[in-house]
């Protein structure tokens, strides 16, 4: 069509063509356009009968393919449709032959069914006929007997009970003893393997200093004209000096053991210098206290270092560097927390247990005596406050404020720490005191508790703070045992002087005993 379209145009143009050059040619160019435009009339028509040929052959050719076309299509259909029709005849064979097994299946299970229907039947006639049995031999057991199926049960059930009770006795008593003597040995061994591992030295400390002096003549120059030198020394520090008879000796005594360090080193430099004034002595006591401000640092850090212990507060650090001159019955507070926390460590690792909470707990358990001179309170209740202050975990606080039995350990941390305190301080050469006095304060505390009626024995224990006191059952009965504590605690409180706390613990035991002939 398109080659008819464009020879079409063809026409027209030369028509428009031979149209103007009849308009402006002459007459001459008239008959030879003429001439031409018959020529041209006649290849057109040839050109058109051409392209009409050629436009009929094209769409002949293109019905041909389009037949093809048609024809290749509808043998794929055909084809597919086959295919199809086949997958449908397999799956049908494929359903028919399912059905023909669950057919067979359904025959069997009812064939099944019917057999056990059949037993089923055959089984209650016999359970009948068992139970026919049983019930006459009942009667004749309870014609023999006497007793009524009850009355049997209930006979046969109270002998039954009676004799396991005595078993069941028999057996806990076994197992409480084993157990007893299993968990003894266990402490034992535990608690003898981390005192072995934990080698630590000891020095006894005392709530004075001792400064030594080059010559006596040094004493004057400390004391000043009119005392001005002793009395500046004593009001920057907060010690006293006590200068007696003592040769080439000066006492500082205070009861801050910071502040006692500061005045010794002070001391101990003005006597260095030479130059011994008020104006003096202020340089050195300020001199002195940043030394001991980076000296209580440094023992924190290395306190911390040795303990294995990471991730403390900074100001943790620093108050936990100021128990290195607090003293405890003569024992540095420092070195027992490390004592306790190495001890702590080695029996929760024996335990099974995670070492590291322990080792922290144990470390931090005495942190409050670093400020019981600052703060009110226990120095158990200061260090709780100073631990949660610094986001200790519920854990650690916990083992701090049970150690010493403020509060019951409801945590084997506790326990643990409560065990490496008590370890730690009651070995021998730990905590200094007088022998002789020791031994009369433990007497005159079995003494207080015997002096109650009822007491048949008392035994001091822990270094003396526990008492632990058994009472005669016929003469003190259960509900008795509470005022008797409270009345021992009372006398021991109005007697005796002593450190801490004393744990009164009365032990009220009743036994039966016989003898099997």
């Amino acid at each position: 069509m398109n080659a008819v379209l464009a020879v079409i145009l063809i026409v027209v143009a030369v028509i428009v063509g031979a149209a103007v050059g009849i308009f402006i040619g002459n007459a001459y160019r008239k008959k030879v356009a003429e001439a031409e435009i018959g020529s041209a009339e006649e290849e057109a028509k040839r050109i058109v009968s051409d392209a009409m040929k050629t436009a009929e052959a094209k769409k002949k050719e293109a019905i041909l393919e389009g037949k093809d076309e048609v024809h290749r299509l509808r043998n794929e259909g055909e084809k597919e449709l086959a295919d199809r029709r086949k997958e449908v005849q397999r799956q049908e064979r494929r359903i028919q032959q399912k059905e023909e097994t669950l057919d067979r299946k359904i025959d069997n299970i009812e064939k099944k069914e019917d057999r056990v229907n059949k037993k089923i039947k055959d089984a209650e006639v016999r359970l009948a006929e068992a139970e026919t049995i049983k019930k006459s031999q009942f009667e004749m057991l309870e014609r023999i007997s006497g007793f009524t199926v009850d009355q049997a049960k209930t006979y046969l059930l109270d002998q039954l009970e009676g004799e396991l009770g005595r078993e069941k006795s028999l057996k806990i008593m076994e197992y409480e003893q084993q157990l007893k003597d299993e968990a003894d040995k266990r402490a034992r061994n535990i608690i003898s393997l981390a005192i072995q591992r934990c080698a630590a030295d000891q020095v006894a400390e005392a709530t004075v200093s001792v400064v030594p002096l080059p010559n006596d003549e040094m004493k004057g120059r400390i004391i000043g004209r009119e005392g001005r030198n002793i009395r500046a020394i004593e009001t920057m520090t907060g010690c006293d000096l006590i200068i007696d008879d003592t040769p080439e000796a000066i006492t500082l005594s205070c009861f801050e053991p910071v502040r006692r360090e500061i005045a010794r080193v002070a001391l101990e430099k003005l006597i260095s210098d030479g130059r011994i004034h008020p104006a003096r002595v202020e340089e050195m006591v300020e001199k002195a206290r940043r030394e001991v401000e980076q000296s209580i640092k440094q023992a924190g850090e290395r306190a911390v270092l040795d303990a294995g212990v990471h991730g403390l507060h900074p100001e943790l650090v620093k108050i936990l560097g100021r128990l290195k001159y607090r003293t405890s019955y003569g024992q540095n507070v420092l070195k027992h927390s490390l004592e306790v926390s190495y001890i702590s460590g080695m029996i929760a690792s024996e335990l099974g247990l995670d070492p590291k909470v322990a080792k922290r707990a144990g470390l931090l358990h005495d942190i409050g005596k670093a400020l019981d001179h600052e703060i009110e309170g226990s120095h158990v209740e200061i260090g709780v406050d100073v631990a949660r202050k610094y986001k200790e975990s519920d854990a650690v606080v916990h083992a701090i404020h049970a150690h010493h039995g403020d509060v019951e350990a409801k945590t084997v941390v506790a326990c643990i720490v409560q065990a490496a305190d008590a370890i730690s301080a009651a070995r021998p050469g730990a905590r200094r005191e007088n022998l002789e006095n020791y031994i009369k304060r433990l007497q005159k505390l079995e003494e207080v508790a015997s002096s109650f009626k009822g007491v048949e024995n008392s035994f001091a224990i822990q270094a003396g703070r526990e008492i632990r006191i058994m009472v005669k059952p016929e003469q003190v009965k259960d509900d008795e045992m509470a005022s008797l504590a409270r009345d021992i605690c009372k006398k021991i409180e109005e007697e005796l002087e002593y450190p801490g706390q004393i744990k009164v613990n009365i032990i009220r035991e009743s036994r039966a005993v016989d003898f099997a002939k």
